[in-house]
């Protein structure tokens, strides 16, 4: 009866317990895609956050949303990236916040916004408690497969971004990166954008669209002798 009246107790307990106190599940989904990038392999586990593989062509970019993060935990994100052997490579890759403009918190955004950031987005300032974990001693690197480390750009001191830039990306070579996000008040939607640099491939014309331009230029040519008889 004792071990029972335990039981009760506990489940009692959780039950009456403050909602903020049960941790919400964490939510990930790619948001947008542009230029070629995948990414696949989303997950995540307490404070462990994995973006999975991220197959990204020059000039492309992902955004992910992040959702249901406790509030003040420092959470360690890790995934894998790597470019397209059959491109011209990169060697620099971006990742930035982007913070929900419904949180009330963007007084202090930088204007105008630049073009990439979706309707409802802004780049994060520091009043909005979004983060790479900042000051939390979390590791930010970018490991390659082939040995080596990428250097590190961090601009999260202003209220122009929060920005995390790794540079010197052999060409071709798969990298595991890893940094940390925080979100100070917790319980707020907001995106990480992944980008590299590079100039983004311009497909060959397919042949029917070689056809149609040729026709075309013929019907213009044979346009103009008539207009000269």
């Amino acid at each position: 009866m004792r071990a029972l009246g335990v039981t009760l107790l506990v489940s009692c307990a959780a039950i009456m317990a403050p909602a903020a106190a049960r941790a919400d599940p964490i939510v990930l989904s790619v948001n947008s895609t542009n230029g070629g990038a995948a990414t696949s392999g989303l997950s995540a586990n307490k404070f462990a956050i994995d973006f999975g593989t991220l197959s990204l062509n020059p000039g492309s970019s992902t955004t992910i949303f992040v959702d249901g993060l406790q509030a003040n935990r420092n959470y360690t994100v890790t995934f894998s990236v790597k470019g397209n052997p059959a491109l011209k490579p990169w060697d620099t890759l971006t990742a930035e916040i982007l913070d929900p403009m419904s949180d009330g918190f963007d007084a202090l955004d930088v204007q105008p916004q630049p073009g990439y950031v979706p309707a409802g987005y802004s780049t994060s300032n520091n009043s909005d408690g979004i983060s790479f974990a900042w000051n939390s001693g979390l590791e930010r690197s970018a490991t390659f497969a082939s040995g080596g480390m990428a250097n590190l750009f961090v601009d999260e001191d202003t209220n122009a971004r929060d920005l995390l830039r790794f540079s010197g990306f052999p060409g071709g070579d798969m990298a595991q990166v890893t940094f940390g996000l925080r979100d100070r008040m917790g319980g707020h939607g907001f995106l990480v954008r992944l980008s590299v640099n590079g100039t983004p491939a311009v497909a060959n014309p397919e042949p029917a669209s070689l056809l149609l331009l040729g026709t075309g230029l013929a019907g213009l040519v044979r346009y103009r002798r008539r207009m000269a008889a």
